[in-house]
């Protein structure tokens, strides 16, 4: 039932066409689920890190994003070796790498360098012109005094002295074909690609909040004897069987 969903999205020959329906509201095909996902997953695991292992938490979401890794690592595009030589030359003389694209960057873990590449999608010409900064210095409007005009050309002389900072061109990641996206989605288990990335961004974020609030330590005020016992399993079964 659930892969008929992504029959809605565009097909060429073998691959997803990036951006259109995957069949559920406001979820679009992505662009470079295997670079995202590998990123999340590793940033994820480093995160954990900092985390006691004797904590739950860390050792079940250590657990579980282990074995998506394990699966995201396994399908690889091809030419995607050759992709990652070629772009990590380019990272090698520039940490970070924009283009018509997005972004690729070099992440380092477990003793291992890999490049995720982030796609840049089309900017809203509403947020163009209007950004939200109220605090910003409005725009001088009208004749300008003398003091204006001397204020104004300093600016514009200390832009120039600047350094170009042009774009450089982006070889895009290989894509991943749809058989072997529809493998993914199998053996995860856990939806569309495009819902297991959203699922990874909120733990990405959710480890942040946890490491904030030290889940780990024990609770300052302890619980009363009995005050958990309902929720035990066998207690709950008992229960029921009355």
């Amino acid at each position: 039932m659930r892969p008929a969903v992504r029959l809605l999205a565009a097909v060429k020959p073998q691959f997803l066409e990036t951006g259109t329906p995957t069949g559920l509201t406001g979820l679009f095909t992505h662009p470079t689920p295997r670079g995202t996902l590998s990123y999340l997953y590793n940033s994820t695991l480093d995160k954990l890190q900092r985390i006691p292992e004797s904590s739950v938490y860390r050792q079940s979401t250590e657990a579980l994003v282990k074995h998506r890794l394990s699966i995201v690592d396994s399908m690889e595009p091809e030419g995607y070796e050759a992709w990652q030589e070629r772009v990590k030359k380019q990272l090698e003389e520039n940490k970070d790498l924009t283009g018509p694209h997005g972004i690729a960057m070099l992440h380092s873990h477990g003793g291992n360098q890999f490049i995720t590449s982030r796609h840049k999608g089309e900017v809203d010409e509403r947020i163009e012109e209007w950004d939200g900064a109220e605090d910003k210095e409005p725009e001088l409007e009208g004749t300008r005094s003398k003091e204006e005009r001397a204020i104004q050309f300093q600016k514009l002389a200390e832009e120039a002295q600047k350094p170009a900072t042009g774009h450089m061109e982006i070889e895009p990641e290989p894509q991943l074909t749809k058989a072997q996206i529809e493998e993914m989605e199998a053996k995860i288990g856990a939806g569309l690609i495009e819902e297991v990335i959203q699922v990874a961004e909120g733990e990405h974020m959710l480890v942040n909040r946890m490491i904030e609030a030290q889940v780990w330590d024990e609770l300052e005020e302890k619980p009363r004897p009995g005050q958990w016992e309902y929720f035990e399993r066998n207690a709950h079964t008992s229960t029921q069987g009355r």
